[in-house]
């Protein structure tokens, strides 16, 4: 009884998140007999991460463990690493199978029939989610999860089609282990000056509050998950560099916005302005306000409205009136935004402290003195003969 996996391109499905095009993969297990498969969204390159990832994700779907688990390679991994570096990944790949107790084997090179049934059967579930995305109407999903639960359903009724023969080799399946192996690689950062931390050739943002702190990070494949001593502090999404020669950037304006309210004009030569839009609305709103009323107004009223969505938690409601404003052809009114997204003055209420004279505390604190020596018992008699007298 054997399983297999392999990688898949998916960038024919046309996906987006949140009208952004999705490039990604997926890593598709297989089990040979009974057709049982898993997908997982990969949206980094083929790595140890997310083979790990993915393959014990699977497992604890199926619920068992097959004995001998066949790839074709790790060859799509090791691109780019020098020999150490291959060596390291084929001792952390032997040792995630001896966590399961798996049998790892691979294909012969250049024999191709060793992989067909995972090959055959990457066509038929493209073609499944194809038809189900047809039918759904539309392929942009509001978020990452959402078209990751879309991709389980549509795996979930091949499985489901394939019942009694999953049932029927259910049996087989050895036990899985008490826990999963790790499926991240950590790492050690500093969060610098700049409010944030360099890592894979892609800059992160971070509190500023975290500034000269060491950081361990959890690097998953579509996440990273930091640590402030055993303490997790964020979770960020993971980023990829732009080219070869262009790192990439991950900005979260709820880091930075503070620091850019002293300095907005700081905005329009920040090297990653454009990921520091949390959505094509603010991005709209800066734009339009720089051709109308020029670089200064245009910097100070998006610094306030990126500081309004983080102060008052209206992200998404407020990018919702400025496009309605910028649609009708109207500048932003910085107050009436305020206004309408700040308290009502009515409903915040009054309150009257009145602060006691200071040597109030003192009497106060004569008096308690004064009730401990009345209640403590004379010297040289005890507490009881006290009482009886």
């Amino acid at each position: 009884m054997a399983s297999k996996y392999d990688f898949t391109d998916t960038s024919a499905l046309g996906i987006a998140i949140a009208g952004v095009t999705l490039a990604h993969r997926l890593y598709h297990f297989r089990l040979a007999f009974s057709g049982f498969e898993h997908a997982h969204v990969v949206l980094g390159g083929e790595s140890f991460v997310v083979l790990a990832e993915g393959l014990q994700n699977a497992l604890w779907t199926l619920g068992g463990v097959p004995l001998e688990h066949r790839s074709d390679s790790l060859s799509a991994a090791f691109r780019n690493l020098d020999r150490d570096a291959q060596e390291d990944l084929t001792r952390r790949y032997q040792g995630l199978m001896r966590h399961y107790g798996m049998t790892p084997t691979r294909n012969n090179p250049g024999v191709a029939h060793e992989n067909g049934s995972i090959e055959s059967s990457h066509g038929h579930l493209k073609k499944a989610l194809e038809d189900a995305l047809l039918l759904r109407g539309s392929r942009d999903f509001d978020d990452l999860d959402g078209y990751r639960g879309f991709v389980d359903e549509v795996v979930g009724r091949r499985n489901a089609n394939n019942r009694k023969r999953i049932e029927l080799e259910r049996p087989r399946l050895a036990p899985l282990p008490k826990r999963r192996s790790a499926d991240y690689e950590d790492k050690i950062v500093t969060v610098t000056s700049s409010g944030g931390f360099i890592l894979r050739r892609v800059f992160y943002t971070a509190s500023s509050r975290l500034i000269g702190h060491r950081l361990r990070v959890q690097l998953y494949d579509d996440r990273l998950v930091c640590f402030l001593g055993a303490t997790p502090v964020m979770t960020l999404r993971r980023g990829q560099p732009v080219s070869d020669r262009k790192g990439g950037h991950v900005v979260d304006y709820r880091h930075v916005i503070h620091a850019l309210r002293k300095k907005p004009m700081a905005l329009p030569n920040l090297v990653y302005r454009d990921q520091l839009f949390p959505c094509p609305a603010y991005r709209k709103a800066f734009e339009a306000l720089r051709a109308e009323a020029g670089d200064k107004r245009a910097c100070k009223v998006t610094v306030e409205l990126l500081a309004l969505a983080h102060d008052r938690a209206c992200e998404a409601e407020l990018a919702q009136i400025i496009d309605l404003e910028l649609d009708a052809g109207r500048l932003l009114d910085l107050t009436s935004l305020r206004e309408r997204f700040g308290p009502s003055p009515a409903s915040v209420p009054v309150i009257d402290v009145k602060l006691l004279p200071l040597d109030a505390y003192d009497e106060l604190a004569a008096a308690i003195s004064s009730s401990r020596s009345l209640s403590r018992p004379p010297a040289g008699r005890p507490w009881h003969d006290q009482q009886h007298h």
